[in-house]
């Protein structure tokens, strides 16, 4: 071992993230103590972010396989058949911590590391979208934060240039310490040319490409696997930089090098960086892989074999080469003015072996690393039910005009414009929605299009991981078929604080398995996704936050539906029956100030009926706008209908439970008069509940019944003004 290398230490071990028997079990692989490269290696392999090794028990209990897969879980990303044998890659990923810690480079880099997922199997990608969790408005971190997160996926998207579509964005005191940054990429691929990380071939180049390596973002993975405490802001060093323009070069390196039949297998350097991507390549194929790191390009003198396994930096790839391709692949990446080095080879060993400075850094075996790392059974506890809250123990407001305008202009309630007018929603021509309704979607042709949304209501998974769980998928499931797609597939990002604490344990446990009954329900499988434990601060963790994201396919972008209102006279009928439910509703909280009870039960054998119902009216065009009910209710699917019009709405006498609950299974929907009653009718035989609850008018008033008559003008000054107001306030 070099002697400028630390000794090995309790404390050392400690510091990169080993529990003792962890430790003892790395030293029982070895039969000897490791250098500190090995040390570091093994930190950056075993932890939470790269393992999964709290997770991994339960996410095998999900449902990974459908019509459409054509790769699940385990690859970069998913992939599905969108016919034509064209595919759709998507995945999602989290980049909390480091968003925490310098939020611009955080959530820019969390933005680059979700399109390289995607690219790296082959695909362009074609949309993005982003969840945004923050702390409350008052908080003295939470404007920085906002401002800053913000820019760096506006900032890094923009400039690589893919749409941003959809997303959400909240706010809760639970985030305080702990925001939450999960970026989506979908990209679009031919069906016969999807690219994997397995290995193949003993004595072939293993080649390094890309960007330069430097110190950034070392030990990145180990960080996001820790709850934060007052020493925060000293992890800053283990943040990445990214540069949004040398990553469009690599991706379109990339796809013209694979496009070339040079690519064997290609991993993209992300968490851990050349550490991840060298063991899992090599793992997947029951091959070792050694490596010369006297061949790394970096862009930093005097780097360490530590230092250069370690580093995050961006923009960069791990590819295994046909050999007789190397001039040319070369000669592309060159061409891209970027860094192309063959670094090191495969073996038959299944050993990984560094190199650097002509001595041995590290010899581990390298499935022991990878795809054999722990795996633990955590203990857990079943989460305690909340008590339902009857709705005669919700007390209806002093003045119900007040407190719609209330609601409509409150932080969870506004408007995100100001977020979402600071992305490129329209770069490359194919936006075909952008967000503000509710889902995005993106052409694919002149006649097919994809529609992308991500989804979930935190303080339900708090009241009830299992009824919160099967909600989020629910409400994606919702949002895709209100534009008529059918929904295909999802990707999640399950964001949770310590698993360490069994209540947390549980929480994870039952929104999985609420995740998986709902994924079953509806034939719609999880093909990718990201676990991020570790979500807390001093003890305080986040909101249970298992945030899913949904692709759902329009063959016919002609029968394409959006949620405004398009004229006068036009009926609107309420889909799925009066709501009771008040418990976690928006209403309680921003209205009342009460956050109590259980949140609405979601009937999956209803959801799914309802769905189909509301998607074969879009299809037979018997109706002309169409929203689900989800926080705020009927009151608020309503107004967010007539908000981007210059229409009002004519309501009957509807109570405050009425206007408020949010029970599931629902939607809104307006219909030219003639078509009022095919859909009524049809509704009736399938056993559907609807019925005619107003109508949309020339008046740009919401009126309901004698008690309400407000101008639509006044709800949109409170719905608009929040945001920007808030972020230009001192």
């Amino acid at each position: 071992m070099s002697k400028a290398e630390p000794a090995i230490t309790p404390e050392l071990v400690a510091q990169h993230g080993l529990k003792p028997d962890e430790y003892e079990r790395f030293l029982g692989l070895l039969g000897r103590a490791p250098t500190f490269t090995e040390l570091g290696i093994c930190s950056a392999m075993w932890n939470e972010h790269c393992s999964y090794k709290s997770s991994k028990k339960w996410l095998k209990t999900l449902p990974t396989t459908g019509k459409r897969v054509i790769c699940g879980p385990g690859e970069n990303a998913g992939v599905i058949d969108i016919d034509d044998g064209q595919a759709i890659i998507f995945k999602m990923e989290s980049h909390n911590h480091p968003s925490f810690i310098e939020p611009y480079q955080g959530s820019a880099t969390g933005v680059g590391g979700i399109l390289r997922d995607v690219f790296t199997m082959g695909a362009r990608p074609i949309a993005a979208l982003n969840a945004l969790r923050f702390g409350e408005p008052s908080h003295p971190r939470t404007k920085h934060l906002v401002s800053g997160v913000v820019a760096g996926v506006g900032g890094y998207g923009n400039s690589f240039g893919v749409p941003t579509l959809g997303g959400e964005v909240n706010f809760h005191a639970r985030y305080n310490g702990n925001n939450l940054v999960n970026a989506m990429a979908v990209g679009l691929a031919d069906a016969d040319k999807i690219f994997y990380s397995k290995a193949k071939g003993v004595g072939l180049p293993v080649v390094y490409l890309g960007a330069k390596t430097g110190r950034d973002g070392i030990h990145g993975a180990t960080m996001a696997s820790a709850e934060f405490d007052e020493k925060a802001a000293e992890k800053r060093p283990t943040v990445q930089v990214g540069d949004p323009f040398t990553e469009k070069c690599l991706l379109e390196a990339c796809l013209e090098l694979m496009a070339s039949g040079a690519v064997i297998a290609i991993q993209d350097m992300g968490a851990a960086g050349l550490t991840c991507s060298a063991v899992e390549m090599g793992a997947k194929g029951d091959l070792g892989i050694e490596l010369d790191l006297d061949k790394v390009p970096c862009r930093e003198p005097g780097m360490t074999a530590y230092e250069m396994m370690l580093s995050e930096s961006q923009e960069r790839m791990l590819m295994v080469l046909k050999p007789e391709k190397e001039k040319e692949a070369e000669a592309i990446f060159v061409k891209w003015g970027l860094a192309f080095a063959v670094i090191g080879t495969t073996t038959d060993t299944l050993r990984f072996i560094i190199k650097h400075g002509g001595e041995v850094k590290a010899d581990l075996p390298i499935k022991e690393m990878g795809d054999n790392a722990p795996e633990y059974d955590r203990p857990w506890v079943e989460p305690k039910k909340r008590a339902r809250l009857a709705p005669e123990s919700v007390p209806a407001p002093n003045d119900l005009g007040a407190a719609l305008v209330k609601l409509m202009g409150s932080p969870d309630m506004c408007s995100r414009r100001w977020v979402w007018e600071q992305y490129d929603t329209l770069v490359q021509s194919n936006s075909a929605q952008i967000p503000g309704g509710d889902a995005g979607v993106v052409r694919i042709n002149d006649k097919k299009g994809i529609a992308v949304t991500s989804d979930v209501t935190p303080r339900y998974v708090e009241a009830d991981p299992f009824e919160g769980g099967k909600q989020a998928v629910a409400e994606s499931w919702r949002n895709l078929t209100c534009v008529g797609a059918e929904p295909i597939a999802i990707t999640d990002n399950l964001n949770f604080g310590n698993p360490e604490r069994p209540e947390i344990m549980g929480q994870l446990v039952f929104a999985l398995k609420g995740i998986g009954e709902a994924c079953k329900a509806f034939d719609y499988p999880i093909v990718s996704g990201n676990v991020s434990l570790y979500n807390e601060t001093m003890g305080q963790g986040i909101l249970p936050t298992p945030t899913i994201g949904g692709v759902g396919l329009l063959p016919d972008l002609s029968k394409m539906m959006t949620s405004r209102f398009k004229q006068a006279g036009d009926v609107i009928i309420l889909i799925g029956g009066h709501g009771q439910e008040l418990g976690q509703s928006a209403y309680l909280r921003d209205v009342l100030g009460r956050e109590e009870g259980a949140p609405p039960p979601v009937d999956l054998a209803r959801e799914k009926k309802h769905g189909d119902f509301v998607r074969a009216a879009i299809h037979a065009g018997n109706v002309t706008a169409v929203h689900d009910l989800s926080d705020g209710g009927l009151a608020a699917a309503v107004i967010e209908m007539a908000l981007p019009t210059s229409f009002g709405v004519k309501l009957e006498a509807l109570d405050h439970v009425a206007l408020f609950a949010e029970d599931q299974a629902r939607y809104m929907i307006s219909a030219k008069p003639d078509k009022a009653m095919t859909l009524l009718s049809a509704a009736q035989e399938q056993g559907v509940p609807a019925e005619i609850i107003g109508e949309v008018t020339a008046e740009a008033t919401l009126k309901i019944g004698s008690a309400v008559a407000l101008s639509i003008s006044e709800i949109r000054r409170a719905h608009e003004g929040w945001f920007p107001e808030f972020m230009a306030s001192a």
